[in-house]
């Protein structure tokens, strides 16, 4: 079993987590059909899936019903924190400020979601001090 701070979820886990944080409980049909509605996928391989991401423990498994009912072991930050934090560490050598220009020259960002990142970082800078 991988210790919790060391759950890296690959991307195929990551698009069922990202199901699971919008729908919440799900068995694997329900899971299967919004995946495959994205892109054709086959049940046997979300099921495969699922019970692979059981035994890492990313997500819980309910099986008190004849259809087992799956559930995301963490909540979405829980595991963006820990994605970014894996990133920052093993692409920018720990450089925070690095990260972030990297992220905002990927693409335009707006005047009001530049501003929302100015009033978190006032934010967080009055919490640290």
């Amino acid at each position: 079993m991988t210790k919790t701070g060391d759950l890296r979820p690959t991307d195929a886990e990551l698009h069922i987590l990202k199901v699971l944080w919008q729908r919440g409980p799900s068995t694997v049909r329900e899971v299967h059909e919004i995946l495959n509605s994205q892109k054709p996928t086959m049940y046997t391989t979300v099921l495969k899936l699922l019970q692979i991401m059981t035994e890492k423990g990313l997500v819980k498994r309910n099986d008190e019903q004849r259809a087992h009912v799956y559930v995301a072991a963490f909540e979405r930050e829980h595991t963006q924190r820990q994605l970014v934090g894996d990133l920052l560490e093993r692409v920018f050598d720990g450089s925070a400020r690095q990260l972030v220009m990297q992220a905002l020259s990927k693409r335009k960002t707006s005047a009001d979601e530049l501003a929302e990142i100015r009033q978190m970082l006032d934010e967080y800078e009055r919490g640290t001090e």
